[in-house]
């Protein structure tokens, strides 16, 4: 069993910075084996990909936030990032980390962590 915590949320105003964290723990070997996710998801509207590193370091990211936001992964204290900078109203929403493998049959969610940018 693996379990995502994330933190790092908050209030903040369009143009400024969070830096979310999504800290894992359990076993050790999962977490190495997992791809990592961050997701959102904002009032009356489908949870959605933001961001994603496999256990290599490829990254990928939603056009929407391209440039602004990046994912990274410290394997040494199971804890993965996500910077996001130039923040606008749009990106409010509830943010979730992931870890999954379609290899193992992993799927671990976070509880999510609130993100509002205010204008």
């Amino acid at each position: 069993q693996v379990q995502l915590v994330e933190s790092g949320g908050g209030l903040v105003q369009v143009g400024g910075s969070l830096r979310l964290s999504c800290a894992a723990s359990g076993s050790i070997y999962s977490i190495n084996t997992m791809a990592m996710g961050w997701y959102r998801q904002a009032p009356g509207k489908q949870r959605e990909l933001v961001a994603s590193i496999t256990t290599g370091g490829s990254t990928s990211y939603a056009d929407s936030v391209k440039g602004r936001f990046t994912i990274s992964r410290n394997n040494a204290n199971n804890t993965v990032y996500l910077q996001m900078n130039s923040l606008k109203p749009e990106d409010t929403a509830v943010y979730y980390c992931r870890g999954y493998s379609t290899i193992y049959g992993y799927n671990y969610w976070g509880q999510g962590t609130q993100v509002t940018v205010s204008s």
